[in-house]
């Protein structure tokens, strides 16, 4: 098994401690923020997942490469590309949405 923890520095005082464990094709990734210590999501596990060393306070920032690189072939992959799909629609139905809205308020001016 591989092990990675990184040092994030979140909204507390004290940084996260964000950990990831590679065992054959299972990823799991632990972070000590309320979120994740709630099994929620974490936007410190998911930064490094997608890349970003935004926040990483400790020497190892150069880890995050070999992290994502874990990510391929795993369910973590599948369940994160299934949220960024998810996104991408949210986003697109909120542009609709908002000019659905300006359309009415134009219609209502006529």
């Amino acid at each position: 098994m591989d092990k990675i923890i990184f040092l994030v520095q979140g909204s507390a005082e004290e940084p996260y401690k964000v950990t990831f464990q590679k065992n054959g094709n299972n990823l799991s990734a632990y972070c000590t923020c309320l979120a994740g210590n709630n099994g929620q999501y974490c936007k410190h596990r998911f930064r490094i997942l997608a890349g970003s060393t935004e926040g990483i306070v400790g020497d190892n920032k150069i880890a995050v490469d070999e992290v994502k690189s874990w990510l391929s072939g795993t369910d973590v992959e599948s369940a994160l590309i299934q949220v960024t799909e998810k996104e991408r629609a949210f986003d697109e139905a909120k542009k609709a949405l908002s000019n659905a809205k300006k359309k009415l308020a134009k219609a209502m001016l006529d």
